[in-house]
């Protein structure tokens, strides 16, 4: 039982059962709304189309309040349909939103050294499409405001409630902010509910019931809104990042205002998909520990039959696994398989794309499975299309996969459809989803079966007892084609310079003082020296650049303790993607190798979690008493671990998981895990501790 999540739902309860009971009384009258000048005139309820309940919640809230006429609030209310980030067409690029935005923007609301040193400002981020449907729903806020009757009006979210007193706060905070602001016939913008930027926030001329903020307020729950002021921000776009840092550049010329707290809260019991593009860098930097995106977890959405049109890239596998699937793609030139056959794969998989069936075995997928089919529009001569069931089957559009291609998935499925993008998917002939593993041989001493625990999710194969795989035979590494990499390491590199930053598992934070180069290399050395909300102080490496399939190897010397890592992978964000050495130093005989795997194109965020399949390789040596030549051979549809030239583990599609397909950086690093079960406990006595690079190689 997971006693957090379970005390969060009893939180959730207490908090509905709070608001049915105060729903029974009035909330009294606020007389800063009603009709005529002076007033709140309107209240906008931005609401996605989706979430009709949201709306319906709201306006049971604002009815539990009267205005200055004795009206209800709700009676002011108007809903605004709000911008929906699964529409590629409503977040395409237009000039009200500039996606690029600067990690000195979020400096600017937020300062944070350890934020800066990492990344430092002139970091561009991009916002993520939750963010850019934000910004766009606000925009269309401030034009309905623009061109509305009334001199002011309140805008809400859709998940917000009236804190007790807050009738009392609302008329205090506008007869401060009227007389403030008399000869601009009140304010311009007044925030009625926001979140203070932690240490940043500037309060100016504050007084018992607001204050004039500078910058540092964060949210846009519910502000009240004057149409001159709406002119104003309309005339200041495009808006550059996420709208509720945007705001904070316009204070100045908005005159803003804030109630000196909050009188209206966001709902702690509403799920949100939203999806922050700073929170990656927050976590790297080490400032915050855990992602607030929901890990996607294998849906029960199967089993599902699909054939392609046969083009050259994987798309339609890709999207049934974004969508939370384990999914098994075929040629489509395979021998025809039997009914037994087909029973034993969905035992395993959720979809077969272009699984080739026999005539009882497709009879059997129509009356036996209750599975559905999903067919693009060219694949129709490929299956038997008119046995099957109309009910149970979706024909995907003809054109090349876009956004709307996820409707009739997704409604055949049942499922939401995500936020990303409809995928282009990888190139055929790189066998993401091939399952390409072979009988298992008997398995012998090679591979150790103490493995960290794997996740039984869509991307990750849980063999019976656990891992392991079958060992590759012994051999030598094949030749690569051309070396585009060359470095000694011995003094710094422009190719792999020193990173500053660190990640949500690892006790230490990496510095530029954690790497020492001289004759015999790249020295990482992790100390007892705090830094950040870490306690030790370690080193690592990056290549500038990203790199597609080729071979990556080192010469490493690991370091030498309980409780420390020595990392040589490749790795990406976005989807997350990775390729891992391990050296740990509680076991220095062996070699952790790992694979992780999430679907999507570049961009896509199911990229949070770990979803790997780790297993301990004997080397025969002690890793950390001297330089060994260690190497990861990615190649389409394969990946290969060698050490001193020779191959000592291999893995193929689906052995446990898909290989993965995109861009990835090389990685050097001296970590120490939270998880006492990667390398034991850490032994302080050992530190500081040395892991040495030299001799970095990038083959294509």
């Amino acid at each position: 039982m997971n006693l957090q999540e379970t005390f969060g739902w009893l939180r959730k309860l207490a908090f509905r059962a709070s608001r049915v009971i105060l729903g029974i009384f009035d909330g009294g009258r606020i007389s800063a709304f009603g009709n005529g000048r002076g007033k709140i005139g309107m209240i906008l309820i931005v609401n996605l189309d989706r979430q009709p309940q949201r709306i319906r919640r709201t306006l049971r809230e604002l009815s539990r309040f009267e205005t200055s006429d004795g009206a209800s609030l709700a009676s002011l209310a108007r809903r605004l349909a709000a911008v929906d980030a699964r529409d590629g067409r409503a977040v395409a690029a237009t000039n009200d939103v500039d996606p690029t935005y600067l990690l000195a923007d979020q400096l600017y609301v937020q300062p944070d050294a350890r934020l800066e040193e990492c990344f430092g400002p002139e970091e561009p981020i991009r916002m993520t499409r939750q963010e850019v449907a934000v910004a766009k729903s606000h925009i269309e806020a401030w034009k309905a405001i623009a061109l509305a009757p009334c001199d002011h009006v309140l805008v809400l979210e859709d998940d917000i409630w009236f804190r007790p007193g807050a009738a009392k706060a609302i008329d205090h905070g506008w007869r401060a902010a009227t007389m403030r602001c008399a000869d601009n016939g009140g304010p311009h913008l007044l925030y009625l509910s926001y979140a203070e930027a932690d240490g940043a926030l500037a309060r100016v001329d504050p007084c018992v019931d607001l204050f004039r903020p500078t910058r540092g307020l964060w949210f846009l729950s519910g502000y009240i809104l004057s149409r001159q002021g709406a002119e104003i921000l309309l005339r200041a776009m495009p808006v550059v990042g996420p709208v509720d840092m945007w705001m904070n550049y316009r204070f100045k010329e908005l005159d803003a205002l804030a109630l000196s707290s909050s009188a209206i809260l966001q709902r702690p019991d509403g799920g949100s998909d939203n999806c922050y593009s700073i929170l990656p860098y927050l976590a790297r930097a080490g400032i915050v520990d855990a992602n607030a995106v929901n890990v996607p977890r294998r849906v029960s959405a199967g089993p599902v039959l699909a054939w392609t049109a046969g083009g050259d890239r994987d798309s339609l596998a890709m999207a049934l696994s974004m969508l939370g699937l384990r999914v098994r793609a075929f040629d489509g030139d395979e021998e025809a398989i039997e009914e037994d056959g087909l029973l034993s794969l969905l035992e395993t998989f959720d979809a077969l794309v272009d699984i080739p069936l026999s005539p009882e075995a497709q009879f059997a997928a129509i009356a036996k499975t209750g599975a559905r089919f999903v067919l693009e529009a060219d694949a129709c001569c490929r299956i038997k299309y008119d046995r099957l069931p109309a009910a149970r089957t979706a024909i995907l559009p003809n054109d090349k996969p876009c956004d709307t291609s996820w409707r009739p998935l997704c409604a055949l499925l049942g499922l939401a459809p995500p936020v990303e993008p409809f995928p282009l998917g990888s190139p055929r002939e790189w066998r993401v989803f091939r399952d390409d593993r072979v009988t298992p041989a008997h398995l012998n001493g090679s591979v150790s079966q103490r493995a960290r625990v794997m996740d039984d999710s869509p991307w990750a194969l849980v063999p019976e007892g656990g891992w392991p795989s079958q060992p590759c035979p012994d051999r030598a590494t094949q030749s690569a084609s051309t070396c585009i990499v060359r470095a000694t390491m011995t003094t710094a590199s422009l190719l792999l310079p020193g990173r500053v930053e660190t990640f949500p598992g690892n006790l230490a934070a990496f510095a530029q003082e954690g790497m020492v180069c001289d004759s015999d290399g790249a020295h990482l050395v992790i100390d007892k020296i705090a830094t950040g909300n870490r306690p030790y102080r370690s080193g690592a490496f990056a290549s500038a650049r990203s790199f597609g399939h080729g071979r990556f190897q080192a010469e490493i010397k690991a370091a030498r303790g309980s409780g420390l890592v020595t990392g040589f992978f490749l790795h990406r964000t976005a989807p997350r993607q990775e390729i891992d050495v391990e050296l740990t130093g509680d076991s220095p005989h062996q070699m952790l190798v790992n694979v992780y795997f999430n679907p999507g194109d570049d961009g896509a965020t199911a990229a949070f979690g770990y979803r790997g399949s780790p297993c301990r390789i004997e080397l025969g040596f002690d890793a950390t008493e001297g330089f060994h030549l260690y190497a990861i051979d990615w190649r389409p549809g394969c990946i290969s671990w060698s050490v001193d030239g020779r191959v000592v583990h291999e893995r193929v599609g689906w052995d446990p998981t898909p290989i993965p397909h995109l861009p990835m950086r090389l990685h050097g690093n001296l970590w120490s895990p939270r998880s006492v079960e990667i390398a034991g406990r850490i032994d302080r006595s050992a530190l500081p501790s040395t892991a040495t690079f030299r001799n970095i190689s990038i083959w294509t």
